[in-house]
């Protein structure tokens, strides 16, 4: 006889492929446009396509479903780098294709602001303890970003990042605030001559 634990895994086998990323992939989107308290599990369920008792065999509470776009975010972000790592030959041009990729979405920015920088300052400010890896939505690049720098020589590595994502977020923010993709391109020119004197 099986446990309860071997049902949970068999009746998960037997469930049809890509529920689970659907809900995901809508409840990223939904918190991105109109933000956590707002999104509701049903709103989730609807935007996926996906009966809304359905959601709790994947999701057993909102939180649940927000620490899984959290780690999508962070795998999609290491995915993103790893990518820019590969395609770019010196650290000069990869710091450039980093700033370029964070810039590039400028209109959506221009509406909603940074998907990652919105969603941290949203959950901060939830009473209690943190209960999710936010901070690995802004750790992820600056590490990255650390390493490019560290390859030009620079022993101020670490304070070059997160200058480098502050200023991002910074024009990230702005941009949102008055609806001016304008802002982020200008300042997206304005870093990659800085990483040209470096």
């Amino acid at each position: 006889m099986t446990n309860s634990a071997e049902r949970n895994r068999e009746a998960a086998a037997e469930q049809p492929p890509g529920k689970r990323q659907r809900l995901i992939a809508a409840a990223n989107q939904l918190l991105y446009q109109q933000g956590v308290e707002r999104t509701t599990l049903a709103d989730i369920a609807h935007a996926a396509g996906v009966p809304a008792g359905n959601v709790y065999y994947y999701f057993k509470t909102k939180d649940d479903i927000i620490a899984a776009v959290i780690e999508t975010h962070v795998q999609q972000s290491k995915a993103a780098l790893a990518s820019i790592g590969s395609t770019h030959r010196s650290p000069k041009s990869r710091l450039k294709a980093l700033v370029g990729e964070l810039a590039r979405q400028g209109e959506v920015i221009a509406l909603y602001g940074c998907p990652n920088g919105s969603l941290v300052s949203e959950l901060d400010k939830r009473p209690g303890p943190p209960d999710f890896a936010v901070a690995d939505l802004m750790r992820v690049p600056i590490e990255w970003a650390e390493e490019q720098f560290r390859a030009l020589g620079r022993r101020d590595a670490h304070d070059l990042a997160i200058s480098l994502l502050a200023s991002y977020e910074g024009s990230a923010l702005l941009t949102n605030t008055f609806r001016d993709p304008g802002i982020l391109a200008r300042e997206t020119r304005r870093l990659n001559r800085w990483i040209d004197t470096l």
